[in-house]
C-alpha cells in the first residue's frame, strides 16, 4: 500500500511530508498496523534492564519534539528515541534543509537541532506517560556560550523521565559539535556528566552517539573513555559528511548529513571496530541503512546489540518493523538460529 502512495508523497517537500507523517500518527493511524511477529521470542530482548518486544528502535530525528513516541510503539518499535532536544527553543538552519536522494535510498539533512526546547518537551513527556522504552537525545543550543553546561541542563531536565539519555556529539549540522570526539574534550564532557549524575543520584543509563567519520585511532580513544566511565551504550552512528562520490542523485552535493543506504557499509565497519574494542561491556546500537531483514542481519553480524532506523521508514513506510522482523525471521530460520542475539558479532574480522 505505502509503496503505491510513495510517488505521491515524494512530490511533497520532505519537511512538509514529515510534518504530515507526525500529524497522521497523532490521529492514531498506527492502530491499523499489523505485525505477525509481535511477541515472538526470537526477537524479545532486554535493553538497560527493561524487557522489550524487539531490538529495532526509532532513531532520534523523527520525533524531535516528543509528539508521537507512543504511536511509534504501536508501529512495532521496540524502543523510541526522541530529540535532539536543546535547552532553549531554536529554529535550526534555514530552509530548504532536507533533501531526498531517491536514486540512492538516502536523505541529506542540515536541520541544525530545530527544537521546541527542554521546558516544552519535559512538560509534554510528563503529561503523556511513555508506554515503552523511551530514550531522550540531548544537545546544545547553537549560540550557547557553554556547550558542556547545555548537556548538563538536558541531563537534569530528563534524567527521571527517560529510560536512557543520549549525548549527541556527532551532528554535522551544528558547527564544531564533533570537536567533542577529541580525547581531552570527550573526557571532560563524560566526567562532567558522571559528576552531575552523582549529584542527582541518578541511575539513568548514558549513551553516546558518535560520528561515522572517525579513524580507528579515534575509535580506540573513545572506547577507552567510555569503558573508563562505565558508559552504558554507544550509538554507531550519526549521519556522514562524506561518502558522496558514488551517489546518483543530483542532490548529492547538498551540505548536510547523509543518511540511508550509502551509510550502511561505513556504519557496519565501524560497529565491528567498536565490537572488538568494547568486548561486550557496552551496548552497541547500530544505525545506518537499516531497511530490511538482511540489513538488520548485517548490523547484528557486525556486532550491534540493537538497531535504529529513520530513513528506512521514509522509503519503506510505517510497517517497516514488521517487514524487517518477517524477513529476518526467515534468514535466522535458514541459518538454524533461534534468537537474533546468537548472531551478534559473528562477522569474521
Amino acid at each position: 500500500m505505502f509503496l503505491k502512495l510513495r510517488s505521491l508523497i515524494f512530490k511533497i517537500d520532505p519537511e512538509i511530508a514529515h510534518s504530515l507523517a507526525i500529524k497522521s500518527l497523532k490521529f492514531n493511524f498506527a492502530s491499523t498496523i499489523f505485525d505477525e511477529n509481535k511477541n515472538n521470542p526470537m526477537f524479545q530482548t532486554t535493553l538497560f534492564g527493561k524487557q522489550i518486544d524487539n531490538p529495532i528502535g526509532m532513531a532520534a530525528g523523527f520525533d524531535k519534539n516528543a509528539e508521537v513516541y507512543n504511536p511509534l510503539f504501536k508501529l512495532g518499535f521496540g524502543f523510541v528515541e526522541v530529540g535532539t532536544v536543546t535547552p532553549l527553543k531554536q529554529y535550526g538552519n534555514s530552509k530548504p534543509r532536507v533533501f531526498r536522494l531517491e536514486e540512492d535510498q538516502a536523505l541529506i539533512n542540515r536541520l541544525g537541532f530545530n527544537s521546541f526546547g527542554a521546558e516544552d518537551i519535559n512538560f509534554r513527556i510528563r503529561s503523556n506517560t511513555s508506554t515503552g522504552l523511551l530514550g531522550i537525545n540531548i544537545g546544545p543550543n547553537k549560540d550557547t556560550k557553554d556547550r558542556l553546561n547545555d548537556y548538563l541542563i538536558g541531563l537534569r531536565t530528563f534524567h527521571d523521565i527517560s529510560d536512557y539519555i543520549t549525548i549527541n556529539i556527532s551532528s554535522p549540522n551544528t558547527e564544531n559539535l564533533r570537536d567533542f570526539h577529541d580525547q581531552i574534550k570527550l573526557e571532560e564532557l563524560i566526567s562532567s556528566i558522571e559528576q552531575e549524575k552523582k549529584k542527582l543520584k541518578s541511575k539513568t543509563p548514558i549513551v553516546v552517539k558518535i560520528s561515522p567519520d572517525i579513524s580507528k585511532e579515534q575509535a580506540t580513544q573513545i572506547s577507552q573513555i567510555l569503558l573508563k566511565h562505565e558508559i552504558e551504550g554507544i550509538i554507531v552512528s550519526n549521519t556522514t559528511e562524506g561518502n558522496r562520490e558514488k551517489l546518483q542523485s543530483t542532490s548529492k552535493h547538498q551540505k548536510g548529513g547523509l543518511s540511508g543506504k550509502p551509510l550502511e557499509t561505513i556504519s557496519n565497519q565501524l560497529i565491528n571496530i567498536f565490537y572488538n574494542l568494547l568486548k561486550g561491556k557496552i551496548e552497541i546500537i547500530g544505525v545506518g541503512g537499516v531497511d530490511s531483514g538482511k540489513s538488520a542481519y548485517d548490523k547484528f553480524l557486525a556486532g550491534a546489540n540493537f538497531i535504529q532506523l529513520y530513513t528506512g521508514m521514509v522509503y519503506q513506510g510505517p510497517n517497516i518493523v514488521g517487514k524487517i522482523k518477517k524477513e529476518l525471521k526467515q534468514i535466522l530460520i535458514n541459518e538454524g538460529v533461534s534468537n537474533f542475539k546468537d548472531i551478534v558479532g559473528k562477522k569474521s574480522n
